[in-house]
């Protein structure tokens, strides 16, 4: 193999390998032999398990943050729970190295894997704006996309542990939560009170932001 080919080759066993287990599980050795080689020529095209991690995180991360992406077309609630499928669907494919990255632990502790981390958060902040046709956001609007987009990260950690709560339910729970935040927080101003009208000017009838109204003076009542 060309030297790129390899690097890459590696990548896709580290990443396989860290979907498996926890980073800090798995050692060089077992990359090697998964991937048919040495582990000195590991160490040829990396110079240790850190920056393969990194390198692999780069890969997960850039996939990750694509998973945000969605054309703004149709309503809003739709749109979310298409993200929230895709979303979910990467947690499941990558769970320990999910749960590694995002808790923390000394493989991934360094500014680079940070970085990334930050990187992917700010790509799905984005995209939430591009859909809300928001170029200059108010303080109140960034701490609703900022604080769902931990709350989603949350959510996915804990039902990856024991995943006691069905998937799809959770998916449909989140975006109820990005309507809820949104709604807390129109409460309190002129200019959010707005925006949440627009949000839910094409809401259809069977939509999830529509179930959540339903469900909501279902309680009340």
């Amino acid at each position: 193999m060309g030297v790129e080919e390899r690097r890459q080759q590696l990548i896709g066993v580290a990443l396989e390998l860290f979907s498996q287990r926890s980073p800090d599980d798995v050692s060089i050795d077992e990359i090697a032999t998964a991937a048919g080689i040495s582990r000195p020529l590991v160490y040829h095209y990396f110079p240790g398990k850190l920056s393969l991690y990194e390198a692999a995180l780069k890969r997960a991360a850039d996939d990750l943050a694509d998973r945000f992406v969605e054309a703004r077309e149709g309503p809003l609630g739709t749109r979310l729970l298409r993200v929230m499928r895709r979303y979910f669907d990467f947690v499941d494919d990558h769970g320990p190295g999910f749960a590694a990255l995002m808790r923390g632990g000394p493989a991934v502790g360094s500014s680079t894997t940070n970085a990334l981390i930050d990187s992917v958060r700010q790509a799905a902040y984005d995209q939430i704006l591009s859909h809300l046709r928001v170029e200059n956001p108010p303080a109140r609007l960034e701490l609703v996309i900022r604080s769902w987009i931990s709350l989603a990260e949350s959510t996915a950690l804990i039902w990856l542990d024991g995943r006691r709560i069905p998937r799809d339910e959770l998916e449909v729970q989140l975006v109820h939560d990005f309507a809820a935040l949104a709604a807390v927080s129109a409460a309190h101003d002129e200019e959010m009170s707005a925006l949440l009208r627009h949000m839910l000017r094409d809401e259809p009838h069977d939509g999830p932001f529509t179930d959540l109204a339903a469900r909501l003076i279902a309680l009340a009542s």
